[in-house]
């Protein structure tokens, strides 16, 4: 039931009744503007678009976190997620009404995360991390759209901030080298094994006895030590499916790991490497990679997941291919792999060349020759 009505003060007042067979009203100076706004809310109604306006009364905050209650995302995600809200999204928008978000609001909120705050002392974020706050709210509000809170997401058509993804410089083997003895004596196989493999620093740390084949020579890793706040470190599953793999040692991991387990047995839980008897959580690893780093001369900023770089560069550099490189590192897709390193591979000008002048070269020289030699002729 839909209907428009005059008022004694003049003004128009439209009213419907939406699906929930609950009454709806709303009042406007112009007939025109109450026969607009009735012809929207039938037209929702009929297509199955309505949505209740009190519905979007939440605020932001209060749907975002009865939204995190009831995902199944691991302790790290969840941990991660929260953060990004508490810091990014909420102190500006977490207290608005659903309904009242529009894409404008998403977008000045966007380019002040790119801008930073000097009122509050807030750095701007890098490009990237940008995305993934603006992917964490979109998920959120696509959620409230199914929910029926919301007629359309917000960050629908977002202009994100252009992300320039530089190309790896792999470390060389004396950078490597020169890390691995700047490092306490603990953990110096830590470092080789993640140069001679490409896991995970998490993967690294996670490893225990029982993974490690000495008569194989591989690793099997299906899992990774997880540091979340308020939680002690603890194994977890790997960071995608794909992660999960068998990597062959080569005889110098062999080596360093049987030597370093020979110096420092693995404990009762069988960690490979710790420290004081205790897992290498990444705030505990950062506090002596740190100082090796500035020892070996690298530059600052330089982290643990550039010894996964170099692996990469070693497999490229002696004729791996894709498909081989993807596994080993545990990448979902070779387009992520040619993505991160595509750089790294030989170039092709050369090859293109020599097959070319190795099939018509010879067969081209004579007659091309004698062509030169004619056309030169008076």
């Amino acid at each position: 039931m839909a209907s428009i009505k005059k008022q004694p003060n003049g003004r128009w007042q439209a009213r419907y009744r939406g699906p929930d067979r609950r009454e709806v009203a709303a009042r406007f100076d112009r007939k025109v503007d109450a026969q607009r706004w009735l012809d929207e809310r039938t037209a929702a109604i009929v297509t199955g678009q309505y949505v209740d306006p009190k519905a979007g009364r939440m605020t932001l905050r209060e749907y975002a976190e009865a939204w995190r209650r009831i995902q199944t995302h691991r302790p790290s995600t969840a941990a991660h997620f929260e953060h990004l809200l508490e810091r990014h999204v909420y102190p500006t928008l977490g207290d608005r009404p659903l309904s009242t978000l529009l894409p404008s609001d998403v977008q000045a909120w966007v380019k002040r995360l790119g801008q930073g705050d000097r009122a509050t002392d807030r750095k701007p974020l890098a490009p990237s991390t940008v995305g993934v706050v603006h992917s964490v709210l979109s998920s959120i509000l696509k959620a409230a759209v199914r929910d029926r809170r919301l007629a359309s997401n917000p960050c629908d058509g977002t202009r994100l901030p252009e992300v320039e993804r530089p190309k790896v410089v792999p470390l060389s083997t004396d950078q490597v080298l020169a890390v691995t003895e700047a490092m306490p004596a603990r953990l110096r196989a830590a470092v080789t094994l993640a140069s001679g493999t490409g896991m995970r620093q998490g993967e690294v740390f996670g490893l225990t006895v029982d993974r490690l084949n000495f008569f194989a020579r591989e690793v099997t890793v299906d899992r990774q030590l997880l540091t979340v706040v308020g939680r002690a470190p603890h194994l977890g599953p790997p960071k995608t499916k794909a992660s999960v793999r068998t990597i062959p040692l080569p005889q110098v991991i062999v080596d360093a790991l049987a030597a370093h387990l020979a110096a420092f047995p693995a404990g009762p839980d069988g960690f490979v490497f710790t420290m004081g008897d205790v897992p290498v959580s990444r705030q505990r690893q950062g506090h002596v990679w740190r100082p090796a780093i500035a020892a070996a001369g690298l530059p600052k900023g330089t982290g643990f997941h550039a010894l996964r770089h170099y692996y990469a560069s070693l497999l490229i550099r002696y004729g791996e291919s894709v498909k081989t490189v993807q596994a080993r590192l545990g990448h979902a897709s070779a387009a992520e792999t040619l993505d991160t390193y595509s750089h790294l591979w030989p170039d092709s000008d050369d090859r293109t060349r020599e097959a070319v002048d190795s099939v018509l070269g010879g067969q081209q020289a004579v007659p091309l020759a004698d062509n030169l030699r004619t056309a030169g002729t008076p």
